[in-house]
């Protein structure tokens, strides 16, 4: 009997390692396994945070796209009421003028300053000089650096000369005759004319229609006194009003002189809108070097898109297609794309249609080959229709070969289409061409059916 029971204790012992191994074995594919499913948890995890982050990088993409379209939307109702303005200034509807103007100022943007000088200018006109002289106190209040507190100085300075009497009715015949007597001068001595024209200049009474005459007639002189006072004027140094008026006569009458000045101007200024004279005058003196520049050394995107919109009208295929393949932004490729439907940079659009990798790019080729005419590029977005296997490349072919008014091409693809979603598209092209008798016919060949 002891005899077995040792003989137990013996097997016993000799098998307890060959237990433990196992139960080591066991435990480390166990450890193994949940480290596995740690790592596909944590790659899980970052592919959902990766995701997470590229969604809230795009809500802030259009968020900010949303915002800059609302800033230039705001902008654009700014300059609006602005000129509704001077429109009522130049016809001296005094009342209409301060409405307006008013209405700027209560918009808070950039042209506060200008309109609480031309609200205040209004007033004196329309007989308010203590309403006048207030509006000025907000203007120097309000933007105490601004470039018309000169302005404002000089036509207070004339209000309280004159004692706060409103303006002889008179005086708006007086302008239509001052406006005869500065363009008698075009003819006489320039060297006369030109402190006359100065003096117009300066004058607080001096309507905007007379100031802009003064302005124009100065530019054309020939004088270098009155060459010295535009640059000047373009440069910001006095009337501020009409700094982008004296811009935009310098690339009028073009010159040497006139290109330093603007390279001047362009190069000094923080000022958006000047800056985007410039390159209106650069465009009308055809300085396309100094487009050109912009387009390519600007480190404000919104500034290099104006700068290649520019290049459009100008002919620039060449440099905008340099300009394409060197800046990789999608924004400013958009604008290029335009830029070359503008200048006649058909082939290029039509190139892009077909080998531009990024899809938004692609499609806005497309898109743009429609407004090309049907002769031009009918023929290239029928192709792109049938080779093409992105769908919303197709629907923008179909929109080209609308806006064209291609009923015949789109009858020939909704008779050959087999998917039928894309056939509803190509329908729905179809019935917006209602005048089209090809349309019409289709339509009711497929009534009758």
């Amino acid at each position: 009997m002891r005899t077995g029971w040792m003989t137990a204790l013996v097997v016993l012992a000799l098998a307890a390692p060959s237990v433990r191994a196992q139960d080591f074995t066991s435990g480390a594919d166990e450890a193994q396994d949940k480290a596995q499913q740690d790592r596909q948890r944590a790659a899980e995890q970052a592919h959902r945070d990766r995701e997470r982050a590229n969604e809230q990088a795009e809500r802030d993409r259009e968020r900010a796209q949303q915002d800059s379209a609302r800033a230039e939307e705001r902008a654009n109702r700014e300059d609006e009421r602005y000129e509704r303005g001077t429109e009522a200034l130049d016809e001296e509807r005094w009342d209409r003028a301060i409405e307006a103007f008013d209405s700027v100022v209560s918009m808070g943007g950039r042209r506060v300053d200008a309109g609480l000088y031309w609200k205040a200018y209004a007033q004196r006109k329309a007989g308010r000089p203590a309403d006048a002289l207030a509006t000025l106190g907000q203007l120097r209040k309000t933007a105490p650096q601004s470039k018309y507190i000169k302005e404002a100085d000089n036509l207070e300075l004339e209000i309280r000369q004159v004692g706060g009497q409103p303006p002889a009715p008179e005086r708006a015949s007086n302008d239509d005759e001052k406006l005869i007597a500065i363009n008698t001068l075009l003819t006489t001595n320039a060297e006369q004319a030109v402190p006359m024209l100065e003096k117009f200049l300066s004058s607080p009474s001096a309507s905007p229609k007379l100031r802009n005459r003064a302005l124009f007639v100065l530019t054309q002189s020939g004088s270098p006194r009155g060459r010295a006072v535009v640059a000047d004027i373009a440069r910001g140094k006095s009337h501020p009003d009409m700094q982008r008026q004296a811009v935009k006569y310098l690339g009028l009458f073009g010159g040497d002189e006139s290109r330093q000045v603007l390279s001047e101007i362009y190069a000094s200024t923080e000022d958006v809108e000047i800056k985007k004279a410039v390159l209106q005058a650069y465009m009308t003196s055809g300085n396309k070097a100094g487009v050109l520049a912009a387009a390519r050394g600007e480190k404000s995107p919104e500034m290099r898109r104006a700068a290649i919109r520019q290049l459009g009208p100008m002919g620039a295929t060449a440099e905008l297609w340099e300009l394409y393949r060197s800046d990789p932004s999608v924004e400013a490729r958009k604008d290029i794309i335009q830029a070359l439907f503008v200048g006649g940079g058909g082939d290029r659009i039509a190139e892009l249609a077909k080998t531009e990798t990024n899809p938004e790019l692609r499609r806005t080729a497309v898109r743009t080959l429609g407004l090309l005419g049907q002769e031009s590029t009918g023929a290239a977005l029928v192709t792109l229709f049938q080779s093409d296997h992105d769908p919303a490349v197709r629907k923008e072919a179909l929109r080209g070969l609308f806006i064209q008014g291609n009923a015949h091409a789109l009858v020939q693809l909704a008779r050959a289409e087999k998917d039928p979603e894309m056939r509803r598209e190509i329908m729905q092209q179809l019935s917006l061409l209602g005048g089209n008798k090809e349309a019409m016919d289709y339509m009711m060949e497929i009534l009758n059916k």
